[in-house]
């Protein structure tokens, strides 16, 4: 089993997401208390006034990773190369080096401001790989796509995770592997998460999402991001570095948001659990410190 820290991202430790309404309640924060956030681009590229100066006070505080909502990378239509180009102006205004996005799509002629699933088949396979390709070129970055909570299958030729290893594979990106992800679907699809985890590409996932669903029913569970983590995805998430080592996790939260304190308290929880892997490989580097020597090599570039 790989327990050593993942030094491939050019973030590492545990990370929060920065929503706008976050703004003056983290103001306080260090990166002794998060090591790096995450935001979507599409909600403040071009923003100026008060909160665009507040988002460049941040920037300049913390280490960023971008996740995109709008690519839609699976969809008929295609590629919007404005908005690509938008975010890559905004990714090199602001120095953030990562950018992820969901192997999924949102919109035809319209967005339907939902993730939709792309049919498991060996045509959509090249589809969606060959426009990751174009996505990488354009931003001049490797991508990492998220493996995504879905609630049918239409279409399919392939398994869940035979489709995933494929696309990541032939575009030759890197995985934005989500736990609870893993775990909604191991359930709404009846599989063993763990099994699936394991299938994986070890060399490509280097990001890692934590985050909660709703229980609608025993057989059913709808990814929701709306309160604290359970224990089970707690403990997939564990497993997770006990696989691929300790990569870099971000806590997703985006409604029903608790105060400052109670979050901090789940990003310490993926910070223990990092620890405790490091501590069991004898890896005396902790993710802050390594977090500062990446930060260093990319000045130096």
């Amino acid at each position: 089993m790989k327990t050593t820290l993942n030094q491939s991202y050019p973030v590492q430790g545990a990370g929060l997401g920065l929503r706008r309404s976050l703004l003056g309640s983290l103001a306080n924060l260090t990166t002794a208390d998060v090591d790096f956030m995450e935001v979507a681009p599409e909600n403040w590229i071009g923003l100026g006034g008060r909160f665009g100066k507040q988002f460049r006070e941040y920037t300049e505080k913390f280490p960023f990773v971008c996740h995109g909502l709008s690519l839609s990378i699976g969809a008929p239509a295609p590629l919007d190369y404005s908005l690509i180009k938008s975010i890559k102006s905004f990714l090199d205004e602001h120095h953030i080096h990562a950018y992820t996005e969901h192997l999924s799509y949102c919109s035809d002629e319209g967005h339907m401001y939902d993730l939709m699933p792309i049919p498991f088949t060996e045509e959509a396979v090249y589809y969606v790989a060959n426009r990751i390709k174009e996505v990488q070129e354009i931003l001049e970055r490797r991508i990492a796509m998220e493996n995504v909570s879905y609630y049918c299958a239409p279409h399919q030729e392939m398994s869940e995770i035979d489709f995933i290893n494929a696309v990541i594979k032939e575009a030759d990106c890197d995985l934005l592997l989500d736990v609870n992800n893993i775990y909604v679907n191991s359930i709404n699809h009846r599989y063993d998460p763990v099994e699936f985890l394991n299938q994986l590409p070890v060399e490509k996932a280097t990001y890692v999402h934590v985050a909660v669903h709703y229980d609608e029913a025993e057989d059913l569970r709808v990814d929701t991001h709306g309160s604290d983590v359970i224990a089970p995805v707690w403990d997939l998430l564990d497993t997770t570095y006990e696989r691929f080592g300790v990569i870099p996790t971000l806590l997703e939260r985006d409604f029903n948001i608790p105060p400052v304190d109670e979050l901090l308290l789940e990003v310490q929880q993926i910070k223990s659990l990092q620890q405790k892997h490091l501590n069991r490989s004898g890896d005396a580097a902790t993710p802050s410190n390594i977090k500062h020597e990446l930060d260093a090599e990319l000045i130096r570039r």
